[in-house]
């Protein structure tokens, strides 16, 4: 007796079966050799962007009455013809988001291997310095950013030494410029922690690519050995087997 099992349609017209835990797990799956301190580190920057963003989208989006003074009142525009303010800080908000993401690469391998969505470069490895320049030119922007924005907040000033507005929205004037300082806060710790997970792809990819160098070099040298009837046929296969023992054991 044969017993027939259906399966279920994978055609165009059939919905992905968790399509999106399987993106979310793929774009958040470790690299081999990535410790688990700059795993955390890493995740943990989109987060410092977060509590900003909803800042941002709260006040100016939908006018939650958290902001003080009447800095936003009247305020309908964005300086971007066509563009109106709400939508702008929407696609802000968004933007950062997206960047913050970014450092969640330095730890995936889509971080070390470019995806297959990305045309041309589909499967191919991700040139280090392609990654690790932009990232620590990042790390060192955002840090020196919202360490003078803290201390000139902190001195009573805005960013451009000027002294600060009475109602200026973040503040420690009263609870309204204390959710603003909370919500802006966390960015002090962007740079820092990006600089952290880029000094680790850093030193995983350089010792990555030190043992994919020597395997290569090994392999290419027993075979122009070979073409010049230096070595026999056998000894290319035993040098490559050899080659990739010797990258094992570093």
């Amino acid at each position: 007796m044969t017993t027939v099992t259906k399966t279920p349609a994978t055609g165009r017209g059939a919905p992905p079966a968790g399509g999106i835990r399987a993106a979310w797990v793929a774009a958040h799956a470790p690299a081999a050799g990535v410790p688990r301190w700059a795993r955390v580190a890493a995740c943990a920057v989109p987060f410092t962007v977060l509590p900003a963003s909803l800042w941002r989208i709260a006040t100016c989006t939908f006018h939650v009455p958290i902001v003080r003074g009447d800095v936003l009142s009247g305020v309908t525009s964005s300086g971007v013809p066509g563009l109106p303010l709400w939508l702008y800080v929407i696609l802000l908000s968004i933007v950062s988001e997206l960047l913050a993401f970014t450092a969640v690469g330095l730890i995936s391998t889509w971080g070390e291997v470019f995806p297959r969505w990305v045309p041309v470069l589909r499967g191919r490895r991700v040139p280090t310095l392609v990654a690790v320049v932009p990232a620590a030119l990042g790390a060192a922007v955002l840090t020196l950013l919202w360490t003078w924005v803290a201390v000139t907040l902190s001195l009573g000033l805005r960013i451009d030494g000027r002294p600060q507005l009475q109602d200026a929205p973040v503040s420690f004037g009263d609870w309204k410029g204390l959710v603003a300082v909370a919500a802006y806060a966390p960015l002090l710790l962007w740079g820092p922690l990006l600089a952290a997970v880029t000094v680790s792809y850093w030193r995983r990819r350089r010792r990555g690519g030190w043992q994919g160098e020597s395997r290569e070099h090994v392999a290419f040298g027993a075979e122009v050995a070979a073409g010049a009837g230096k070595l026999p046929a056998g000894g290319v296969r035993a040098d490559r087997r050899g080659a990739r023992a010797g990258a094992r054991c570093h």
